[in-house]
């Protein structure tokens, strides 16, 4: 890390960037721009982004990550769960607060801190400055968020990362995620198996991983020789009136349908409780299957029918995977398995 500074405005090479150095670039006091990169809300925004984008542009910041590094004074590990405005997927959603909890006891039994952060889904990048400011050693982000060129050249640029989320072609992070190609054949075939034959899929193939569970739906339905109707698909956004929306939508125009894969549990419960409204009995008229099997789908009535997505080894994995790389060391993207639960909301019912 070299400064090029000097009080007489010249050029003065091979000394190293104090930060008192950027404190006179920028105008301010050493401490503010202590603050400033440490993220402190007791400098104003404005203040914050110019002195942090400085320190950027010199590599001041990335430099102090890495000392923070090589002093091992550094413990904490940032735990990234972006924030996507168009779906306003709160932190409260049961399958985020079970992953963090898994991963939260996995740095903890490696005797680690967890710093929980939520970013803007359009700028992941924002999560770089949680390592360049030697706040993090490293960061474990949750989900792609259709952002996959952006985690990339995160990547490149050398911060300890991984990802819960699909394994994309031309990838250069690691990703630790469950297999949601054979987690949607096998919710898929489940509902055939069951006499389901016209099968709606309620989820956003857009995002990476509910891509890869539609894929699984097309595949079921090719592998037991029904063709998918297309009208059936309800590319509905994680959002609950969305939800509503598009099913009461399909039950109104007539659309037929006996059963229904959802892309989250709550997304199944979602349609569950707007067909009720409807008067379509769960699973009498329609069978339902979800995925994640967060712990109320089993308390759910009628119980819920989902793919089991393995937390706790979720946690563990992550966490494993992220700590090779704090240590030099090279990781690999993990697929862990998937395995169907059936539960009442997808059981046929068969009358005398």
């Amino acid at each position: 890390m070299k400064s090029s500074l000097s009080t007489s405005g010249g050029v003065r090479r091979a000394t190293r960037l104090q930060m008192a150095d950027i404190a006179r670039l920028a105008g301010v006091s050493t401490s503010t721009v202590s603050r400033a990169l440490s993220g402190s809300t007791l400098v104003n925004l404005e203040t914050r982004t110019r002195i942090v984008e400085l320190a950027r542009s010199l590599n001041y910041a990335i430099n102090a990550g890495a000392q923070s590094l090589r002093l091992q004074q550094n413990k904490t590990v940032a735990m990234v769960v972006p924030y996507d405005p168009t779906t306003r997927q709160h932190l409260s959603d049961p399958f985020f607060l079970s992953l963090i909890g898994s991963v939260a006891d996995a740095l903890t039994e490696q005797g680690y801190d967890m710093l929980l952060s939520r970013i803007d889904a359009d700028q992941l990048d924002g999560a770089m400055q949680l390592y360049e400011t030697g706040r993090a050693i490293g960061v474990v982000l949750i989900g792609q968020w259709r952002h996959h060129d952006q985690l990339n050249a995160m990547a490149v640029r050398g911060m300890p990362m991984v990802v819960w989320g699909a394994q994309l072609p031309q990838q250069a992070y690691a990703t630790v995620g469950s297999d949601n190609f054979e987690g949607g054949r096998l919710a898929t075939l489940h509902l055939i198996d069951q006499g389901a034959k016209h099968i709606a899929f309620v989820g956003d193939p857009l995002l990476p991983e509910i891509g890869l569970r539609h894929a699984g739906y097309l595949r079921a339905h090719t592998e037991r020789g029904l063709a998918v109707q297309p009208s059936l698909c309800l590319p509905a956004p994680f959002v609950t009136f969305d939800i509503q929306q598009s099913v009461s939508t399909m039950v109104r125009e007539g659309r037929r349908f006996d059963a229904i894969f959802a892309s989250s549990d709550l997304a199944a419960m979602t349609s569950i409780l707007t067909l009720s409204r409807l008067e379509r009995r769960v699973p009498e008229d329609v069978l339902v299957v979800g995925y994640d099997d967060i712990t109320l789908a089993s308390h759910f009535h009628p119980s819920l029918s989902t793919i089991c997505q393995p937390i706790v080894d979720a946690g563990r994995v992550l966490v494993e995977e992220l700590l090779h790389q704090v240590a030099g060391e090279s990781s690999r993207s993990r697929t862990l398995r998937t395995e169907l639960v059936a539960r009442e909301s997808s059981q046929r019912v068969l009358h005398p």
